[in-house]
């Protein structure tokens, strides 16, 4: 199963994906956690020690590499559309507590539906990801802009994450509707933050026209902790594992 997990910023996309790679690991999966954000905080979510994550340069830094493999140096400005990466998980993958993680960032040029030979290669290598691990999960980049440049366009599902806000929910909105266009086979939501059943009802009833597949309870602990706290907050598992067996169904 491959999931991009996208929302608004702080909406805490981060921290529900750092909950499904823990929840599927804990099922038996062999999991690939991708961090797809430009901010890199998947890793620290999931627990990786500081000193490994230290040491890990995202995908989209190594621009001379990137290049070179789209074949687009010394070629005139012509590239590869298919260029090869297959090695690229084996060598910028790192491992810890039995979750492989890559940290692939995100090229930022001006302008939608970018097609400059680095974003060429991460969008080959989210292609070749979706045939890897039993279960992919990717953090993408806050808000909808990089929608435009098809780095979701290979997943199962897109995962939306909602909170009981009108910002939030716009975001949530203009995310489905580019998720539609782009051809994303399933597209759902799962609410965050929620205090009471009427912010989880509201959520609902603003984004009808999609599936919930869970709700996230408002946590204090969560809101404070640099790593998600899956051993330690019960509430936050049951709710995640909620929102797998939704997916799994």
């Amino acid at each position: 199963m491959k999931i991009a997990v996208a929302g608004k910023g702080g909406s805490g996309k981060t921290t529900l994906s750092a909950g499904l790679c823990r929840s599927f690991a804990d099922a038996g999966l062999k999991v690939l956690a991708v961090d797809a954000d430009s901010n890199n905080c998947l890793g620290y979510a999931l627990g990786f020690p500081q000193e490994m994550l230290n040491k890990v340069v995202p995908l989209s830094d190594l621009r001379e590499t990137l290049k070179e493999r789209a074949g687009s140096k010394d070629s005139g400005g012509f590239f590869l559309l298919a260029p090869e990466v297959s090695d690229l998980l084996d060598t910028h993958a790192v491992e810890h507590g039995g979750l492989r993680l890559l940290v692939m960032g995100m090229v930022t040029e001006p302008g939608g539906g970018c097609v400059c030979p680095e974003n060429v290669v991460l969008r080959a290598l989210t292609r070749h990801l979706v045939s890897q691990e039993e279960a992919v999960i990717l953090d993408m980049e806050a808000g909808v802009e990089h929608l435009g440049r098809g780095t979701a366009t290979h997943v199962d599902w897109l995962l939306i994450v909602v909170e009981p806000n009108p910002a939030s929910i716009r975001t949530a909105q203009r995310i489905a509707s580019l998720g539609r266009t782009m051809g994303v086979p399933k597209i759902g939501i799962v609410a965050n933050n929620v205090k009471s059943s009427a912010d989880e009802d509201k959520i609902r009833a603003e984004l009808a026209n999609l599936p919930c597949l869970g709700a996230i309870p408002h946590d204090p602990m969560l809101e404070n902790a640099a790593a998600v706290p899956w051993e330690k907050d019960e509430s936050f598992r049951q709710a995640v594992g909620e929102v797998e067996a939704a997916l799994r169904k």
